[in-house]
Formats: structure tokens, C-alpha cells, sequence
């Protein structure tokens, strides 16, 4: 079965549900054990690489994450650009509740050319690699003025076998309101989609934005690798 048909028979009504009601929704297995395992061989191919990150250089936390180059890899590309227009009706529907005149296009290729028309033209899906200690400490990734408000990541490795420690964690804030941390770990094939930076949440009075920032918790043994997919192009 190919990577489409997947994600083609995912339940996107549910999705859509635990998007709008959450921030976040998970799909199980959509990448084989064998597609996992060669994107973490390919991780050496430099090839395939614009640029690699030191995540400690840059006090983003401990480890290390590379930007693929165009044309992306056949699943990475598969994956973004089979999920995005399930995710764009969603993203639209955001904007209408906020009040805010941005509307996405149907398509990825749409997308890329509004980025391409704003000097966005690097692309943003990458491969973040953590040995026992590393972490990513909480951001955003907007990378320019157009940035779609949902992302992926693709989880590599299985938890408790390959690696401990290592959870996904999403922080909420809401207006005058403590923050809440939501701590994930889904297993190996798995894909999370959640909230780059802000979704709505209704209230009393209508609907109001609540920012959103995501992380890794620190590793304490073994090796975790992920590929995030960001829609939107790089400035």
C-alpha cells in the first residue's frame, strides 16, 4: 500500500475533531518499519542535506538536525504533499474563528508559490537526531511571514526499546492562565500533527487564540531520530 492510500484512509473527520478540540491528533504506523529504518541509514548521505544544525551551538538544546534539499525524498515529499490539503479546510476554518484574512491554498503547490512570492524558498522538512542526554528546548517554526499553522513529525525509532526518556511535549497558553504541558510518545511509524503556533479556542464571548510551542524532554538512554515536515518554505 502505497504512502497516499494511508493517508487517505485515515478518519480526517476525527482528525479534524482532535485538531480543533486539542491542537493536536496522532495517526498510527503511517511509515513501515522498513521505510523508518532507511530514512535513519540515510541520515549520513549528505547528499541529501542543504544545511545541518548543532542544536547546542545554538542553545536550541542537545543534538543535532539536518534540512533536506529539493527534490525531498520520495516519502517526505509523499507525506507532505498528500497531507497538507487535509490539513488546509482546517487551517482555514482557524482563520475564519480568529477573524484573521489569511486563507491557505488547497493544494502544497499552491502553498509554495505564496511562500515562492514572498521570498520563501528553502525547504524546511528535516531529520533531528538525539542521543542519551539530548533535547530540544520549546519553539515555534515559522521561518517567514507565510507559515501554515500545523505540522508533522514522523517518529523513527520505537520507545522504551531504542530509546528512554525523549517525549514530545506541547505547552498550552492561554490568556491569563497558567500554562499546560501535554507530554505524547507515540511509537515508531507514527505521525503526530499539531499546532505550529496558535489555534482558537472558544470561550464566552467567541473565539480567542491560545499560542502553543513544542520540545523534546531529555533522552536518558539509546537514540531517537524523527522527520518533521513544516509546509511552508524557508526565507
Amino acid at each position: 500500500m502505497n504512502i497516499k492510500r494511508r493517508i487517505d484512509q485515515l478518519n480526517w473527520s476525527s482528525i479534524a475533531k482532535d485538531l480543533n478540540e486539542r491542537g493536536y491528533a496522532s495517526a498510527s504506523q503511517i511509515l513501515t518499519d522498513d521505510e523508518c529504518s532507511d530514512l535513519i541509514l540515510r541520515y549520513s548521505e549528505d547528499a541529501l542535506y542543504r544545511k545541518t544544525i548543532n542544536m547546542e551551538r545554538y542553545r536550541f538544546g542537545l543534538g543535532e538536525y539536518k534540512y533536506f534539499q529539493y527534490p525531498l525524498p520520495g516519502v517526505v515529499q509523499q507525506l507532505r504533499e498528500n497531507v497538507y490539503p487535509k490539513l488546509a479546510p482546517v487551517a482555514n476554518n482557524w482563520m475564519r474563528e480568529l477573524n484573521i484574512e489569511t486563507q491557505f491554498p488547497g493544494s502544497l503547490t499552491g502553498l509554495l508559490e505564496l511562500c515562492q512570492a514572498h521570498n520563501q524558498t528553502r525547504p524546511t522538512p528535516l531529520i533531528l537526531q538525539y542521543g542519551k542526554g539530548g533535547y530540544n528546548t520549546l519553539h515555534q517554526d515559522l521561518y517567514g511571514d507565510v507559515y501554515f499553522p500545523m505540522q508533522l513529525v514522523i517518529f523513527l525509532n520505537e520507545p522504551d526499546v531504542d530509546y528512554e526518556g525523549g517525549e514530545f511535549v506541547l505547552i498550552e497558553q492561554r490568556p491569563r492562565a497558567q500554562s499546560k504541558a501535554i507530554v505524547l510518545k507515540p511509537r515508531k511509524g507514527d505521525m503526530l500533527m499539531f499546532t505550529t503556533n496558535f489555534r482558537p479556542v472558544k470561550g464566552s464571548k467567541g473565539y480567542y487564540r491560545v499560542n502553543m510551542k513544542h520540545g523534546v524532554s531529555e533522552l536518558t538512554a539509546g537514540e531517537r531520530h524523527t522527520i518533521g515536515i513544516i509546509f511552508h518554505d524557508a526565507a
